[in-house]
């Protein structure tokens, strides 16, 4: 791996430089998962989880904010890792009613299989909507985005982006309206 890193970060767009970050950085997605041992969830989905936010850390980089990779990627990995614990941990509170028994064997004789076309049109759509992220939405929406869906409110999205919560608001309002406007088709 003789390519340097600001090299692969600036060619996001293939393939092979983002499969070569993800293999240069996996060490920091294994350091994290380390630290969730004892978490809800099975080393290899930890593993899954912190591989998400490499590539998510991969795809919203921005040189420019001043911050180093390493740092950066290690936020999102970290921040993926938590977001998956605590939404396999809010499936605690679902009443004993709703959950099906593991003996219920009919159950497991009705696996779902995507189609090669509908799992085509699902990276499509993945595709579409990643490049709206990156090029419809301005540095503060994708943060305010990514705070957003870490679940963070108005107020501490404002704290923590120095900002009022109206420009919050106004930007998640910008935000709606330009993924209202994406067209899967």
């Amino acid at each position: 791996m003789n390519t340097s890193e600001n090299d692969l970060l600036s060619r996001r767009s293939d393939e092979e430089a983002i499969n070569e970050l993800i293999i240069k950085y996996k060490y920091l997605v294994d350091g994290a998962a380390a630290k969730f041992q004892n978490a809800p969830l099975e080393k290899d989905d930890i593993i899954q989880e912190g591989l998400i936010g490499l590539l998510a850390a991969t795809k919203s980089f921005n040189e420019s904010k001043g911050t180093l990779f390493t740092t950066y990627a290690s936020h999102c990995i970290n921040n993926s890792i938590i977001s998956a614990i605590k939404k396999v941990s809010r499936l605690k509170d679902i009443p004993q009613s709703n959950i099906v028994s593991i003996e219920d064997e009919d159950m497991f004789d009705e696996k779902v299989h995507l189609s090669a076309e509908d799992e085509y049109m699902a990276s499509e759509s993945v595709s579409v909507l990643s490049n709206v992220l990156y090029e419809e939405l301005s540095s503060f929406e994708n943060e305010v985005l990514r705070l957003h869906i870490m679940g963070c409110s108005y107020a501490e999205t404002a704290q923590k982006l120095d900002k009022t919560p109206k420009a919050v608001d106004n930007a998640m309002q910008r935000i709606r309206k330009k993924l209202s406007q994406v067209s899967f088709e």
